[in-house]
């Protein structure tokens, strides 16, 4: 066979397996006629670890049994040189290698040995060694062919490095799906559709109906309804599954932030910006872009969308080649835009453009018939998110929890059967010290309830309310700095002004006279 053919076997194995054992026993096999070869053995040589490991060898009992040795800094050093070289050599006490590549323990003494760099690009290096019959010397012949194989096995040794590099990464994703499923109490990272058949049946049916379609959805909705668990659905039954989901809350990118955020920025586009960045349509390029609190968006930031929703293409801050996006939009409120819309509050135009199918959800208060599913459901994830044993609501407690007005809907919900799980310690549901009042208790409005001791609780946002304006009156409107109220609770002032919004708090309202006068 001659010599080319030979070779040319050689890459075909090397290339065609994806263990790296698999390719060099393959070559072994290829070469048994050609070259006087006993032992074939193959090592990685991990820069990071300053080690060198054998990944291969033919026959197997040829590998080295003991574990991988660290080498010293020197020694390391000295390996590396040798591999940058590229030059075959004949292993010897005086070079070192046998001793580096821990060759003397798996190759008896007398046997002809050559060694042989392995390389491939910048981050892949490593060695082979070949070992003779006992009794047999390599000819000059046998160098070539030695010679020859070193590019051939760099690459068999270069894409076993990519496969376990791959599979680590896989490990480390598996590990933190598992752990986010585990702090999040569920099995599995899809959201259910508790009270699908039930309360939120015509929801469901019309997200069927749109879902096939790229047309534009609106979700409208008090807060806590689960307008991200319906817009998952969405793209869930969408030929988009299989891409991106990404969402965003519009209310919590500042206003000099959103361009960026949303339609990404140029290398020098503004200071640190030291590299380009992809902004949210383009990382939901063929999926579906969640634009969660929509009417939070600025005047300008609408005017760009809408121009995305007319002409499926953005331009990057900075930028000035367009680039086209091929993104489904599902947008969400708890606002009146319709209202906004009508009052300047909300560009018209981009009303009418993501308003084409709006979905309307129920508050919970509507829903009580799902009430016991959803207590169920929301009991079992936090037995697991807290490691307790499982405890479901009795008739008791599904009573107690209709009897509540909800007004933060399915995630105030869900907040209240996580601590009754944790109160009750896996040994019961403490759904009333959860819920702060007694069983016989209805709670009058939407902002107080007055339990039996007289005591009155407010709902969340009215207590956040209260809290904010404190803060406000204390700090005299001050938002930032050392003395703002944004460091006085504890948050960050760009999440702080978003609350305010949402909570319809005016910062103007609490600045002291002279702070008034100094502005006029």
């Amino acid at each position: 066979m001659p010599h080319r053919n030979v070779l040319l076997q050689v890459w075909r194995e090397a290339c065609q397996h994806i263990e790296i054992q698999e390719s060099v026993a393959g070559i072994a096999r290829l070469l048994d006629e050609h070259l006087p070869l006993e032992k074939l053995l193959v090592y990685r040589v991990e820069q990071d670890h300053h080690f060198a490991a054998c990944v291969a060898a033919t026959p197997q009992s040829a590998r080295p049994t003991v574990g991988d040795g660290e080498l010293s800094p020197a020694d390391f050093k000295r390996l590396l040189g040798w591999i940058r070289q590229g030059r075959p050599a004949t292993p010897d006490g005086r070079n070192r290698l046998v001793e580096l590549l821990q060759l003397a323990r798996s190759i008896e003494p007398g046997r002809d040995l050559r060694a042989a760099p392995l390389a491939h690009g910048d981050d892949s290096f490593g060695a082979m060694a070949i070992v003779a019959p006992a009794g047999v010397r390599f000819t000059l012949r046998d160098e070539e062919i030695i010679a020859a194989l070193q590019e051939p096995l760099s690459a068999a040794l270069a894409n076993d490095r990519r496969l376990h590099e791959l599979a680590t990464y896989r490990e480390a994703a598996e590990a933190d799906r598992r752990s986010l499923l585990r702090r999040l109490g569920r099995t599995d990272i899809t959201d259910d559709i508790v009270g699908a058949e039930g309360g939120l049946a015509q929801v469901m049916s019309r997200v069927e109906l749109v879902s096939q379609s790229d047309a534009p959805v609106l979700l409208l909705g008090e807060t806590g309804t689960g307008k991200e668990v319906v817009a998952r659905a969405v793209h869930q039954r969408s030929g988009r599954r299989d891409g991106p989901f990404i969402r965003v809350n519009c209310g919590a990118i500042p206003r000099e932030l959103v361009d960026s955020h949303l339609f990404g920025y140029e290398k020098g586009a503004f200071t640190g910006a030291t590299e380009q960045r992809r902004g949210w349509f383009e990382r939901a390029d063929g999926g579906t872009l969640f634009l969660d609190e929509i009417g939070e968006l600025p005047p300008d930031a609408q005017v760009r969308f809408l121009r995305v929703l007319q002409d499926s293409f953005i331009e990057r801050v900075g930028g000035g080649e367009p680039v086209r996006v091929d993104v489904r939009v599902v947008a969400a409120t708890h606002r009146d835009l319709a209202g906004m819309a009508q009052s300047g509050g909300f560009r018209e135009d981009l009303w009418y453009r993501i308003a084409v199918f709006p979905i309307l959800l129920p508050p919970l208060r509507d829903r009580l018939g799902d009430i016991a599913e959803l207590a169920e459901h929301f009991a079992g994830r936090a037995a697991t998110r807290f490691g307790l044993s499982p405890v479901m609501p009795s008739a008791a407690d599904v009573a107690l929890l209709r009897n509540y007005d909800w007004p933060g809907n399915i995630r105030e919900l869900g907040a209240v059967i996580d601590r009754a799980a944790i109160l009750g310690d896996g040994r019961s549901l403490e759904i009333e010290a959860a819920l702060g009042f007694s069983t016989t208790a209805k709670a009058p409005s939407r902002e107080t309830s007055r339990p039996n001791d007289g005591i009155e609780v407010v709902t969340l946002d009215a207590a956040m309310r209260q809290h904010i304006e404190h803060a406000l009156t204390t700090t005299q409107g001050r938002i930032e700095g050392g003395a703002g109220a944004a460091k006085l609770l504890d948050v960050n002032p760009h999440t702080l002004r978003a609350r305010m919004r949402k909570l319809g708090i005016d910062w103007t309202t609490f600045r002291g006279p002279r702070q008034r006068r100094s502005e006029i």
